[in-house]
């Protein structure tokens, strides 16, 4: 559900931000379906999550959020390593955050008719609620947190996931300065990797 991290990791390449985007909602060998370069974007979004999946740090800040919300840990922190995301990088001078999230929009418009079913439904709410912007706001992670809460077949409607978020923000932040810029270089590596092939 870290759909800022993904976008943010598809290095301003269009067709490789697609898949990205949409990987989670293409499943098995459903990506031959779409173009090569947008199958390469799928590519790397599950190459971005096996490796976030095995990352030690990572597991040390789920712990965090199992004890309420069990296997969805990982869902929950996602969310949060977005806020850090958008807050502190793409905030920053050299990257302005409501450009890059507009470009993501008019992007997934674009091709909207070649995007999966679940994802064509779930797009005009993420353009109207502006969710990637608001990932940047403490209000935005309890909105998003609500959400999976709503939609999760196993969890309680209230798991106080975004109690903890807020009593455990400065531990998150830093696993999230920790891990990312890791994330970062090897997602660039695989990057260029693809786009080789």
């Amino acid at each position: 559900m870290n759909f800022l991290a993904h976008a943010y990791l598809s290095f301003q390449n269009k067709q490789i931000l697609l898949g990205n985007m949409i990987s989670d909602y293409v499943k098995g060998n459903k990506r031959y379906t779409f173009p090569i370069e947008i199958q390469k974007g799928i590519i790397l979004h599950r190459r971005i999550d096996a490796f976030t999946d095995t990352d030690n740090q990572v597991k040390k800040i789920k712990e965090v959020f199992k004890p309420a919300v069990g296997a969805y840990c990982g869902a929950f922190l996602d969310i949060a390593y977005d806020h850090f995301l958008a807050k502190e990088i793409l905030k920053s001078k050299t990257v302005k955050l409501h450009q890059f999230v507009e470009n993501i929009y008019t992007t997934l418009t674009i091709s909207y008719d070649i995007l999966p079913e679940r994802f064509k439904t779930m797009l005009p709410s993420m353009i109207s609620y502006n969710w990637l912007e608001n990932y940047q706001y403490q209000t935005g992670i309890e909105k998003s947190f609500t959400g999976i809460e709503m939609r999760a077949k196993f969890l309680e409607r209230k798991t106080g996931a975004y109690d903890i978020f807020l009593k455990n923000y400065h531990l998150i932040q830093h696993g999230f300065h920790e891990f990312f810029p890791r994330l970062h270089t090897f997602a660039f590596r695989e990057y260029e990797i693809l786009n080789k092939e």
